[in-house]
Formats: structure tokens, C-alpha cells, sequence
């Protein structure tokens, strides 16, 4: 009989400060009876299991390093060090040790009661060291705390106590700083779980009711009082008020939101009483889908950290194997003291532990996608994040991200000889009346500003009004004949031809960068309408910044003809475009540009953009915050349509992969340093100890800078 699938659970575990840790709490876990499979996750600490297990045979298996283990969704709150029951016994030991110390300056050497001091020191301070050492000792595994339990029982035997003290307090004193360092780098995540209220207050019969925000569904109304966050996405059906939607997007400032409008979970309502008919469950809010997309990204390993797991694959069977000649060789051929080459073989095989390699960039991946979530930028992988680090052009989409993708009308030039007044021109009353009914975006810009004007659009009528496919609307206005398009469209309508005026103006809005339409009636052109797309503000100084950031070519895809896109990239501050593209066009030349070698990131839309996205060495979109499209389509997210986060992203990526380097120097630098005092007999096991726990902690510091880093901050000294 098949046995049933068993249902996988996922924990968080709280202790885990290295990827060999990870490694072992793994196949200690796969060993409880009825457990069928477990994965550990070093960078984000959780642990999954299928199978039957309670959480006290799970912590039992994770008992050989401390490891708590709580169901996710009830984090362990990682508290102070001071409440941290292993630090304070490394403190005990430190005391003891210093103690221990000052006796020893003014007794004889191998005193009882210094000596009884500094065992007492090792004893407490090393007790989980020990207990997980001669574990690995009894299965022949060398780990870091094999090793060092070998070290701290042979120095003790050779007389030297106060050293074994010395490495049990330094060593333990480093694992209690690093756990906590990397559970700070882990919670940047986990504080984005949080930010979502537990409980709502739903709207059922006129009446209020608190209910966990898990049991809301679609269609449920909610009513969100002033200050309280909103815990569902959701839309507006009654109220107005200012959203603090930095929580999501980012943004600083709160944003207006009227009825109708988009609410997203874990914003903060401002000043007004919402009402919010639920669109979205729990599980699927804008807020879930972030959660989950940047566990997944943090979960993914980095080509850096890959790089490094290969590395240290090859290397430390390689330090094994040396050590070993340093402990047989001198006393076998030349006459060499045991005790002596002995310890020296142990002083190599602690200070060659690759912890601080191993770790040097999985850190830094936690601590820089953390930071960018919070910031409004949502990356999806460590490896997306090293190849932004690594991009020299950028091509953007022109619709929609370097503009608004609003039109508006920028100019009104009559050329029907009436008189400038300062007032709107009586034929763009006309115009007005022909596009009410139409969907184009065009026809927005002309009803927007028609609007502005205070025209009476209920007493502007037409008749017969028909589209001409592509080109314009035919229709007839006091029993006259009109025609509002493009330029080409009337020329083939008026008998008179092309019209000399005409082109020169229609040639001058082209080469601002500005759409013409032009209307004629009874025969005779009336005037031409300007039309632009919105720029967004700041473009030419992120350009600036993007330059100074090591961006070697900007370029623009747009359809617009080249006349428009020549007028627009000179505005922008961009060097290069390519006009008059369709969607495939602007495919093939996002290929060419990687078939040559260049790093290309694309910045899109996320909708129409989808192919080139997928295509360029990184795809960003804009505008994720409740955009399905955009949120599956790029690699990495601006959540706000938001693009002074571009430099930040571009800076913050480059930033990641200076420490990464950072770090695996120094971590090597450290050890090569260290291992060149064993020749003449320098390395002594403290200092071992020291420069192996050191690299780790100071590698782990390092990382965790790119957690802090402000995006307002750094776009401020650009601009």
C-alpha cells in the first residue's frame, strides 16, 4: 500500500551561525523517526520537514549548537545579548580567565588555584563545544569544534591552561556576537512579516467585528480607522485620507487615496475612516507575494557564494592534508619534537577553518536584499543582485517609464487667422466635442484640457462622428465637415493639399518631441494640437547619477518616430536611441547589445516589456505595488513606479559586491598571515583562535553595513 504524502511544515530556527551548522542540523533532523525529509536554509534560518515530528525532538536534534526551533509565523524574538544564556556564561568564563590571570602573574608557575580557575574557566565557557566535539570526534568529523576541542584537551595536557582558557572565552565569545549579527542581517525580512496587523475590524451587517485578517475574504468590507494599519489589499468604497505606503513602496510622503483607489496590507491609514471592500486574501496581498519572493531570493545562492562553496570544497581537504605533513614530516625525517610540530598542526588546522570564507557572502546577500525591500525595491536573487553590480548599459523603456504615460496638451496654434486673445481658440471646442467619446490617449489630453479650460462639454455636440482607423475621427459639426487626426490624414482629405503652414508647424512640435493632430473644417485647416507625454521629474539628474555610479551607456527604446525620440533623449540627458520600434524590435536589440559582450539591464513597464525584461542580463520593472505583471515578469522590482530608486539600486548592488570582495580577502588575507607564523613556530592556538573567529565576526560586521544604507540618502548627494 502507497504511503500518504505527508504534509511539510516550515520552522524558524534561531542559533544557526554557519553553513556546516546548517549542514548537520539537516541530516540530524532526517534521522528522527518519522521523519521522511528536511531542508535546512542557511540564509533565511528556517527548516522544513515532511514527516511526523514535535518540536521538541526537532530541538533535540539541534542541541549540539543550542538551536531553537519555533513554527513559522511565531518567530523567536532574538532579544539582547544580555538575555542570551550562553553569552552570560562566556562572560562567567571571561571573568574567571581574567581572574585566573592575575593569580597566575604572582604565584608560581602551575599553581592549583590559578590553574583551578582557568579549568573551571574552560569547563563553562566550553561546555557545548565539548559535547558537540567529542560527538564529531567519535564519527570522525572534523569540524571547527572537533578541531578545537582537540586543541583546548591538548594544551590542557601539556600544562598549558591559561592558553586552553584563553581560546574556550575567545571562541565562545565570537559564536555569541556572530549568532546575534546574523540574526539581526535575517530579521530585516522578518520584520516585513510583521508589519501586516493580526486582526481587522470587518463590516458585517452595519456592524463591527474584530476577526483574524486571515479569515477575510474577497468581497468582505473593512473598516480602517484613523492611524490603524490597513490589514488587507483592498479598494476604497468609502472615506479619504493620506496612505503611508512606505512600508511597500518606499515612498516617504503619504499619498492621497480617494474612493476607488488601490490599499495595500501593512500600510498605515492617516487621517481619514476607511471603508475597503477586501480584493485580495491574506495569502495574496501584494505584501505576502513580497514576503515570499524575498525569502525565495535570499534562499538562492549568489555566484559569489557558489564560487566560495566550490572553493572551500577543495580547500579545506587541502589544509587537512598539510597539517598533517606539519605534525608526521619534521619529526619523522628531521628530527623534530612531537609535542612541538604536533601543536603546530592543530595551530593550523583551527586558524585554516574556512567559516569565514563560507560566510563572507551569504551575509551580504541577506543584509542588501533586506535593505532593498525595505526601500521599495523588491530583488529576487543574490544572483540578480550581483549582476546589477555588475552593468554597464541601461536601456529604458520610453511610455510608462520615462514618462508618465499621461499625455497632455502643450500647445494651440491657430492657423485660421483668428486672433490670439489669451482665451482658448474657438476650434478647439470642436476638437473637444469630436473626442468626447473616444478611448484613445490622445483623446484624454484633449478632454483634460478642455476640462481645465472650464469648457461645457455637455453642450458640445457632434454629429456622425466615425474613427478612420490609425489615422483620426471624421464628423460633422453646424453642418460642417471636420476632420481632427494626423497631419497625413487631412492632407489626404483637403482638396487644398499639403498645407505649407502646417508642415512648418508640424515639424516643429516633432522636433520638441511633441505628437501634432491638426483639425480642419468645411475645407480649411483650423489649428494643430501639441502633444507630449509627461517626463518624470528628475530624469536627466538620475542619468547624471547612473554616469557617476559607473554606468558606461544609457540608451531609449521608444516607437515614437525618430524626429520625437531625437527631441526627447537630448532633453533627458541619454545618450543613444533606437525610434520607430515594435516590441520585437526592441528584442532584437537588446540580443545584439549581449551578443557583443555588453551587461544590459532593461528598465520596463513589467506588462509590455515582458520579453525584452526576460531577455536583458536584468530585467527591472516599474511600478509593482499591486501590478501581477510586473511582479512575475522582471528580476528585480521598483515597487513605487518610482525611478530615483535606480541609483540607489545601482549603487547599493555595487556596494554588495565591493564587500563581498571585501570579505573574501580579508578572510583570506587573515589565514594566509596566520599560517605564515607556523613556520618559525609564531602561531600560537589563542592567535589561531583569534584569526579564525575574528575573520568570521569582522566579515559578518561588514555584511551587515549594507542593511543600514538609506536610498533618500544616497540619491540626496546626487542630485
Amino acid at each position: 500500500m502507497k504511503k500518504p504524502e505527508q504534509r511539510e511544515r516550515e520552522y524558524r530556527v534561531q542559533g544557526l551561525t554557519c553553513p556546516a551548522c546548517a549542514v548537520q542540523f539537516e541530516k540530524e533532523v532526517e534521522n528522527i523517526p518519522g521523519v521522511d525529509k528536511a531542508r535546512v536554509d542557511y540564509n533565511r534560518a528556517t527548516l522544513k520537514v515532511s514527516g511526523e515530528s514535535s518540536q521538541k525532538d526537532l530541538e533535540k536534534a539541534g542541541s549540539f549548537d543550542n538551536l531553537q526551533v519555533s513554527p513559522a509565523g511565531q518567530e523567536l524574538q532574538t532579544g539582547s545579548l544580555w538575555a542570551n544564556r550562553a553569552f552570560i556564561r562566556t562572560l562567567i568564563s571571561g571573568i574567571l580567565l581574567l581572574a585566573g590571570g592575575v593569580l597566575h602573574l604572582f604565584t608560581p608557575v602551575q599553581n592549583f588555584w590559578p590553574v583551578t580557575l582557568f579549568a573551571f574557566s574552560i569547563i563553562l565557557g566550553g561546555f557545548h563545544l565539548f559535547r558537540q566535539g567529542f560527538k564529531n570526534l567519535i564519527r570522525l568529523r572534523f569540524d571547527m569544534k572537533t578541531l578545537m576541542t582537540v586543541a583546548i584537551l591538548g594544551a590542557a595536557a601539556i600544562g598549558e591552561w591559561g592558553e586552553g582558557a584563553l581560546v574556550v572565552f575567545l571562541f565562545a565569545i565570537s559564536q555569541a556576537l556572530e549568532t546575534h549579527s546574523m540574526e539581526r542581517a535575517r530579521r530585516s525580512i522578518r520584520s516585513l512579516m510583521e508589519l501586516a496587523p493580526v486582526r481587522a475590524t470587518r463590516l458585517s451587517n452595519n456592524r463591527e467585528e474584530t476577526v483574524l485578517a486571515e479569515v477575510l475574504k474577497k468581497d468582505n468590507l473593512v473598516r480602517v480607522k484613523p492611524g490603524e494599519k490597513i490589514p488587507i489589499d483592498g479598494e476604497i468604497i468609502r472615506g479619504s485620507s493620506g496612505i503611508d505606503q512606505s512600508t511597500i513602496t518606499g515612498e516617504s510622503i503619504p499619498v492621497s487615496k480617494n474612493p476607488g483607489d488601490e490599499v495595500f496590507a501593512g500600510t498605515i491609514n492617516g487621517e481619514g475612516l476607511l471603508d475597503i471592500r477586501v480584493t485580495k486574501e491574506a495569502r495574496d496581498t501584494t505584501l505576502a507575494r513580497i514576503i515570499h519572493l524575498v525569502e525565495r531570493a535570499q534562499s538562492e545562492k549568489a555566484p559569489s557564494q557558489a564560487f566560495v562553496d566550490r572553493f572551500a570544497r577543495y580547500y579545506t581537504p587541502a589544509v587537512m592534508g598539510i597539517a598533517l605533513g606539519i605534525i608526521l614530516l619534521p619529526p619523522l625525517f628531521w628530527g623534530g619534537v612531537w609535542s612541538e610540530w604536533i601543536y603546530r598542526g592543530l595551530a593550523l588546522l583551527v586558524v585554516a577553518c574556512p567559516c569565514a570564507l563560507v560566510i563572507s557572502t551569504p551575509v551580504s546577500i541577506i543584509s542588501a536584499i533586506g535593505n532593498a525591500a525595505k526601500n521599495g525595491v523588491l530583488i529576487k536573487g543574490g544572483i540578480y543582485l550581483e549582476e546589477t553590480g555588475r552593468l554597464e548599459t541601461l536601456a529604458f523603456d520610453k511610455t510608462g517609464t520615462l514618462t508618465r504615460g499621461i499625455p497632455e496638451v502643450t500647445d494651440l496654434i491657430n492657423l485660421n487667422g483668428e486672433k490670439e486673445n489669451g482665451s482658448i481658440p474657438s476650434w478647439f471646442r470642436v476638437a473637444a466635442a469630436m473626442e468626447k467619446q473616444s478611448s484613445h490617449p490622445l483623446a484624454r489630453a484633449i478632454l483634460n484640457r478642455a476640462e481645465k479650460e472650464g469648457l461645457n462639454m455637455e453642450k458640445l455636440q457632434v454629429q456622425s462622428l466615425k474613427a478612420i482607423p490609425g489615422k483620426g475621427l471624421e464628423a460633422k459639426f453646424e453642418d460642417q465637415l471636420c476632420y481632427l487626426g494626423s497631419p497625413k490624414m487631412l492632407r489626404e482629405k483637403l482638396d487644398e493639399g499639403a498645407n505649407g503652414e502646417l508642415e512648418q508647424q508640424v515639424q516643429s512640435l516633432l522636433s520638441q518631441g511633441k505628437t501634432a493632430m491638426a483639425l480642419a473644417c468645411a475645407g480649411k485647416v483650423q489649428g494643430v494640437i501639441g502633444v507630449r507625454d509627461q517626463l518624470r521629474p528628475s530624469v536627466g539628474k538620475i542619468m547624471d547619477a547612473l554616469s557617476q555610479l559607473g554606468i558606461k551607456k544609457t540608451m531609449m527604446l521608444t516607437g515614437d518616430n525618430q524626429k520625437t525620440a531625437e527631441a526627447m533623449s537630448s532633453e533627458l540627458n541619454i545618450e543613444n536611441f533606437a525610434a520607430e520600434l515594435m516590441p520585437e524590435d526592441k528584442l532584437k536589440t537588446i540580443r545584439n547589445l549581449i551578443e557583443r559582450g555588453e551587461k544590459v539591464g532593461m528598465v520596463g513597464d513589467g506588462v509590455n516589456d515582458s520579453p525584452t525584461l526576460a531577455r536583458a542580463t536584468v530585467g527591472i520593472a516599474m511600478g509593482g505595488a499591486g501590478s501581477d505583471a510586473a511582479l512575475e515578469a522582471a528580476d528585480i522590482v521598483l515597487m513605487a513606479d518610482d525611478l530615483e530608486k535606480l541609483p540607489f539600486l545601482i549603487w547599493l548592488s555595487r556596494k554588495t559586491l565591493s564587500i563581498i570582495r571585501q570579505n573574501i580577502a580579508l578572510s583570506l588575507l587573515i589565514k594566509f598571515l596566520a599560517l605564515a607564523l607556523i613556520v618559525p613556530g609564531l602561531l600560537t592556538l589563542w592567535m589561531a583562535v583569534l584569526a579564525d573567529t575574528g575573520a568570521t565576526f569582522l566579515v559578518t560586521l561588514n555584511g551587515t553595513r549594507l542593511g543600514r544604507v538609506k536610498a533618500k540618502n544616497f540619491f540626496s548627494k546626487n542630485s
